[in-house]
């Protein structure tokens, strides 16, 4: 049992502190965002809203300035104001917010911030396994090994995360009538919007896919709908 109490630790420590992160964020979120209030927007997530019978896809704008959408623990649909801004200068069309949007909703009907906390959880178990482990054999380096490896982890369950919120966005647009290309169009913006340099990091390190991968994804999806009608 002495064994294994740094690890039963490891959890404990996660779930404690992603509860605080939770707690935080929802805080924050509350002190900084205002309800959307745009008509042709309204317009558009109420078409979303009729595709999955529900009366009202509630939408609040995020008061910061970097270009990004999200999905709060508590199910709470945010974008930034900064994204917003891109809206009303034109740089971003209704449709395409819409598709934040979706994809955003995505996140929250396939359980994502869920999952994510027992992932936090089981990725800090086993980061303090590894270098538990790596530090026996491989002293002073042995740590810095198991951060790398649970970096890798996380990274790419993140990035399976965001197929899955695309694929869910890309059915709800398609049967909303609005259809997979604002999506596709967005994400050849996108690094220009935020300006990301996806090239600086390695692919396999990124928390989100390389743009052309989600567009090849999302192209795989429409082919196949297609083939089925």
């Amino acid at each position: 049992m002495i064994k294994f109490t740094p690890i039963l630790l490891a959890i404990l420590y996660a779930l404690v502190m992603y509860r605080f992160s939770t707690w935080r964020t929802a805080k924050e979120l509350d002190s900084r965002s205002t309800a959307l209030a745009d008509p042709r927007l309204r317009k558009l997530t109420d078409r979303m809203a009729q595709a999955l019978d529900l009366p009202r896809i509630k939408v609040h704008i995020y008061e910061i300035d970097p270009v990004n959408g999200l999905a709060a623990p508590d199910g709470r649909i945010f974008i930034t104001r900064g994204f917003y801004r891109k809206y009303q200068s034109g740089e971003v069309s209704g449709e395409e917010l819409a598709s934040v949007i979706a994809h955003e909703m995505g996140h929250v009907a396939l359980g994502h911030s869920r999952r994510r906390m027992i992932d936090f959880s089981g990725q800090n178990a086993l980061r303090t396994a590894l270098a538990m482990l790596l530090s026996r054999f491989l002293p002073g380096i042995g740590v810095m090994i198991a951060n790398a490896l649970t970096s890798l982890l996380a990274a790419r369950l993140s990035r399976g995360d965001e197929y899955e919120a695309d694929a869910y966005a890309a059915a709800l647009l398609s049967k909303a009538g609005i259809g997979v290309a604002p999506q596709k169009s967005l994400f050849r913006k996108l690094e220009a919007l935020t300006q990301a340099r996806s090239g600086a990091v390695p692919a396999w390190l990124m928390s989100h896919p390389a743009t052309d991968d989600r567009i090849k994804a999302l192209e795989v999806l429409e082919a196949r709908w297609t083939s089925k009608v």
